[in-house]
């Protein structure tokens, strides 16, 4: 089984994914995970789908989503469900972080 059971917090260092948008992966085992992601204001997360279910919780700024064939403007302390293999992107519309939890973890992201 593959477990981080501490999340590193605040000093650990944001991965670049792309020009103005970072990650930082927090606690997860072989079922869960929770990763912290970062954007600048004018980010594009191009549509795409995985396998795993989603949930994101917006913690600051403005994000417009796309998920399936539903469009919304989300702000701080809102939260959007994505079901497996879902089409889903979003912009930023105001700097902001994200909270993600995902299960199955995403091995493509350790």
């Amino acid at each position: 089984m593959t477990v981080q059971t501490m999340f590193p917090g605040k000093d650990a260092e944001l991965e670049t994914v792309a020009p103005g948008l970072s990650r930082r992966v927090g606690a997860y085992n072989d079922n869960l995970m929770v990763v912290e992601v970062h954007f600048e204001a004018g980010v594009t997360a191009p549509l795409h789908h995985h396998i795993h279910e989603q949930i994101t919780y917006v913690m600051s700024g403005k994000f417009e989503f796309t998920v399936g064939d539903e469009t919304y403007v989300v702000v701080a302390g809102d939260s959007l469900y994505k079901q497996p293999n879902i089409e889903h992107g979003a912009t930023c519309l105001e700097a902001g972080m994200l909270l993600d939890v995902f299960t199955p973890h995403r091995a493509d992201f350790l």
